[in-house]
């Protein structure tokens, strides 16, 4: 955590607080050892879903429960990667925040329990590197993610119940062979 702790305005501060409780939220600046894009929580925990089972590369994330928001970090200065590749995959991006330089995110402290507000999805281990890839799995399952969800919620409208959705198959027809 010592490289996620330079980020802080005062990092021994931050590192002793850590050390005094290691559940302790912090805010850290943005846009200097990291970025992050942050998406509604729904949307979140479908792309880390997504980006964990594809097995590609991206780094920490955090949920922020009261918030209901997912934070993905990504290298600094990754916004226009991030952007070119988002609009490569389509004209419409889903609703995200890009906190780069000027920004600031809350970060779990090193040892959240469940039940506290910030949680690490997956652990910082080290600072993100400037892995070209990352912004484009990430835009990559951004939009995959909004995708199916988008088409999740379209069937639930036209299916609003498990017997609606039966009730719409087309009926068997049998023959006799007899």
């Amino acid at each position: 955590m010592e490289w996620l702790s330079a980020a802080a305005e005062d990092p021994a501060l931050c590192r002793q607080a850590w050390a005094d409780d290691p559940r302790m939220p912090c805010l850290l600046a943005t846009g200097c050892s990291f970025d992050v894009v942050s998406v509604e929580q729904r949307l979140g925990l479908e792309m880390f879903d997504r980006l964990t089972r594809s097995s590609l590369p991206f780094g920490p994330s955090l949920v922020d429960r009261k918030a209901q928001r997912v934070g993905f970090f990504l290298g600094s200065q990754s916004r226009d990667a991030f952007t070119h590749y988002l609009e490569r995959e389509t004209p419409s991006p889903p609703p995200y925040r890009y906190l780069g330089h000027g920004s600031a995110v809350v970060v779990p402290g090193p040892i959240p329990l469940s039940g506290d507000r910030y949680q690490w999805l997956r652990t910082p281990i080290r600072r993100p590197e400037a892995n070209p890839l990352r912004p484009v799995a990430l835009a990559t399952a951004l939009v995959a993610s909004a995708e199916l969800l988008a088409r999740i919620d379209r069937f639930g409208e036209q299916y609003p119940t498990p017997y609606a959705a039966v009730a719409a198959l087309p009926e068997e027809t049998t023959t006799d062979a007899g």
